[in-house]
Parts: C-alpha cells; structure tokens; sequence
C-alpha cells in the first residue's frame, strides 16, 4: 500500500474510486471479494481508493473497524492509496481514531451529517480528530451550510486536511456559488469533484477542480480513467462522450439509491460478488434488478472495448481481472 503523503499531484493522477464492500451472507467481511474488485480497479489503472458512503461506513460495527482496515491495507497493491473514513458521530470518530494510528493509512475522510451538527462544531470535530489520529483528514463537503469557507481555508492552513471532496449537488453545477469563494480562498489543488463523472467536466474545467470521485468507475475503471485523461488534456468531445456512458447507471443510482445501486450493480456486471448490503440499507427491489444489470453490462461492455484495445487481460493469483470481451 502507497502510504506516502497525498499530494495534488497524486489527486490529480487517478479517478479516486469509492467502492461497495463485499460481505459474506452473515455480513462478515469478504476478503477474497473485496481483493477481486481491488484487482480489477487497479487494472483499470486506478490507483487510489475511497472507502465511504458506498461501503456503508456510517454503520460499520466499532468492533470490526480494525478488521475492517487491516483488510483494506492487506489487499491494496503496492502504489495503491487506500483512505478508509470515520463517523459520522463525534464519538465514534474519536474511538476509530485511536485505532487509525496503528495502521498507515496517509488520511481519514469524516462522514457527512445533517444530524445534531453545526458549522463551527463540525470544523472542531475536524481539528480534533486529525490532532487525535494523528494523521490530516479527507473533508467530505455534501450539504448547504455544513461549514465556513472561512473554517476550511483555516483547517487547511493549520494542516488538518489532506484534501476536500466536494459533493453537494446543484441543479446547475455551473451555478455553484459556495465552491466558487471555496476555490478562491483555498485554492482548486486540494479540491475534487466528489460526485462521480456527470459533473467532473463542469468541476475540472469551470472551476479548476484537480481530479473527481467516482462509485461508477468499479464498473469500468478504464472509461473512467480516459474520460480524466480526456478533461485533462483538453479534448472535452472525448469527455462528454464518454459522460454520457456512465449517465443511464447513474441516472438509476439518482432515482432508486446510489449505494444499493452501486451494490448491485458491481455484482451484476461480474466483477465481484457483493453479498448482502449492510442495515440500516435494503437491497434492491426485484422489479429493479434488470434494468440496473443492464445499466452495468452495458457500461462494462464499452469497458471491455478499451481494455481489449489495450491489450490482453492483466492476471492476478490465476485470475482475469478484466475478462475478455
């Protein structure tokens, strides 16, 4: 596992993929699961991993926390960066904490919540669990007034922070106000677009942001990555056809619910075997299990063209990562 610092250099170099968790069906850890869709995301050429709201961190079981990251670390490649998250509760956070300063991992992203939280407690809680982890953290910024410009140009300052996902939604992501002053005041380099491809081009290219997150790239890491590849060197037909792959899942994600979704879909394209998802979570409906297997095979489908353009399937323990067309 890449443990070094994370730079914007680093942001700037890979879709920062944020994957489900596969589970058994007593909802233990999968090991042999999660590494297939590890494999298969850095054979796609991604290199950095975030594990949060599409694992269902908000409802880990503090007892498997340290379970949970000593798998993450164990399974990683060497240039793999794996940044797992904490919270959403003060109290949790501050416990996960003390068992993050036993591993290696370079940052922890809080969890967002609208739940009994204010702008200057939660920049507090921030300050508080890098001092206690001893380690900067991810700042996860998906709500209207979660916290000050003023408070995160402060925490960067200070050190507290690695780098910022930026994930609250507008109607126009054109028209975005807040991430506008947050770009002036803290600079675009620490910033990603944290709501997978549909904004990316938006974000990268309107407000300078330096790289974007992704769930939909477990499907097809390689699209994905050529669409960053495409924003970066400026060929925005490229970009924008290659948005419009991942728009018919994710438009299914928007309207039923990005994490199952996700779940399922992962699954349903043969990349790994999910398992059950994690309560307070359902799985989804019957009725809505065709249209997202087709969402996912459709997407893995233009997956394939590129990767068979690349070359052969990268092997790994006797494993095709990538299947052949």
């Amino acid at each position: 596992m890449n443990d070094n610092p994370i730079t914007s250099e680093l942001l700037a170099s890979s879709v920062i993929a944020v994957p489900p968790l596969a589970r058994n069906a007593d909802f233990s850890l999968n090991r042999h699961e999660n590494e297939k869709l590890v494999r298969y995301l850095e054979a796609g050429g991604v290199t950095t991993l975030l594990y949060g709201g599409n694992a269902i961190l908000y409802h880990v079981a503090p007892s498997e926390f340290a379970g949970l990251l000593e798998l993450l670390a164990d399974v990683a490649g060497d240039d793999t960066v794996i940044i797992p998250s904490v919270g959403p509760a003060y109290g949790t956070m501050m416990d996960q904490a003390k068992v993050l300063r036993d591993f290696p991992f370079p940052a922890a992203m809080i969890l967002p919540t609208r739940d009994a939280v204010t702008a200057n407690g939660f920049a507090t809680a921030v300050r508080r669990l890098a001092d206690a982890a001893a380690r900067p953290a991810v700042l996860y910024i998906k709500y209207e007034g979660q916290i000050d410009v003023d408070a995160v140009k402060r925490l960067m300052k200070d050190g507290c922070l690695s780098w910022i996902k930026y994930a609250a939604v507008r109607e126009d992501p054109q028209d975005d106000d807040y991430l506008r002053e947050l770009v002036e005041h803290v600079g675009p380099e620490r910033i990603v677009s944290g709501i997978g491809e549909q904004p990316a081009l938006v974000h990268l290219r309107q407000f300078g942001l330096i790289g974007f997150t992704s769930g939909c790239v477990c499907v097809a890491p390689r699209l994905s990555m050529e669409m960053l590849r495409a924003i970066k060197g400026g060929d925005d037909d490229r970009a924008e056809q290659i948005r419009s792959l991942f728009s018919l899942l994710e438009s299914l994600r928007n309207s039923i619910n990005p994490v199952n979704v996700l779940h399922t879909a992962v699954a349903a394209a043969g990349i790994a075997d999910t398992g059950p998802i994690l309560p307070l979570l359902c799985d989804v409906d019957d009725a809505d299990r065709p249209a997202i297997a087709a969402a996912a095979l459709l997407l893995r489908k233009g997956e394939r063209r590129v990767a068979l353009a690349a070359g052969p399937p990268v092997r790994n323990g006797g494993v095709d990562v990538i299947s052949p067309g």
